[in-house]
């Protein structure tokens, strides 16, 4: 038993010397934008993994929104839900957001603040003793909050199609290929902040991007002259 000890230990002594600190952020998202300028390498890109019913999520994106208000167009924001399996209700949530976003875009976020606002009402506790339909029929009446009434019936109905279900599955992948393990989770120009799973203030969201906009403006010179 003590000799089988030997291969583990060595191994935690290997780990030991891999170095952790975390891989520097490039000034612009890696790669190459197809078929000339698209937009990417002009901003810095955020990617946020949201579940709309987690309480780290909505304590993040109030900082997060002031970015983006005070550093557009130079920052720009992509959201991924990602439904945490122990949010009971997480995945109808994501769900509506995808139908949100095919009935009317501009909905999207609006619909996502929402959610934020009274998502204690989807907490498992309160839900226990209500049926799926009745969860479904609540959130639908959210979501019509966001994109209008007059959408209700369309709303409903888009949870009883395969689109918006294989949308919403697609996105949990997508954050899984990630390696995305809870929420929020941060990517900026594709590398993952640190502090996975815990909110991000104000203060140190502008310590990460004010350098990268620095940095970005000078490559950008570089590139015209």
């Amino acid at each position: 038993m003590i000799g089988n000890l030997a291969l583990p230990v060595a191994l935690v002594l290997f780990l030991l010397r891999i170095p952790s600190a975390q891989s520097p952020i490039p000034a612009r998202y890696d790669g190459f934008p197809y078929g000339g300028s698209s937009g990417i390498e002009r901003t810095i890109l955020v990617e946020a993994f949201f579940d709309p019913l987690c309480p780290d999520s909505r304590d993040s994106w109030p900082p997060l929104k002031q970015v983006l208000l005070e550093y557009y167009p130079r920052v720009s924001l992509i959201v991924h839900p990602f439904p945490l399996p122990y949010h009971d209700n997480s995945y109808v949530a994501c769900r509506a957001l995808h139908i949100a976003n095919m009935l009317n875009a501009s909905a999207t976020y609006p619909l996502l603040e929402l959610f934020f606002q009274y998502q204690e009402k989807y907490y498992n506790g309160l839900t226990r003793n209500m049926s799926r339909a009745s969860i479904i029929e609540e959130i639908a009446k959210d979501g019509a909050q966001a994109v209008g009434t007059s959408l209700l019936p369309a709303f409903i109905y888009a949870f009883s199609d395969t689109l918006s279900d294989s949308a919403t599955r697609i996105s949990f992948k997508y954050g899984c290929s990630r390696g995305v393990f809870g929420t929020p989770f941060f990517f900026v120009n594709g590398f993952a902040l640190p502090d996975a799973g815990s909110a991000i203030d104000y203060e140190t969201w502008k310590g990460t991007i004010d350098p990268l906009l620095g940095n970005h403006a000078q490559g950008m010179k570089a590139a015209v002259f």
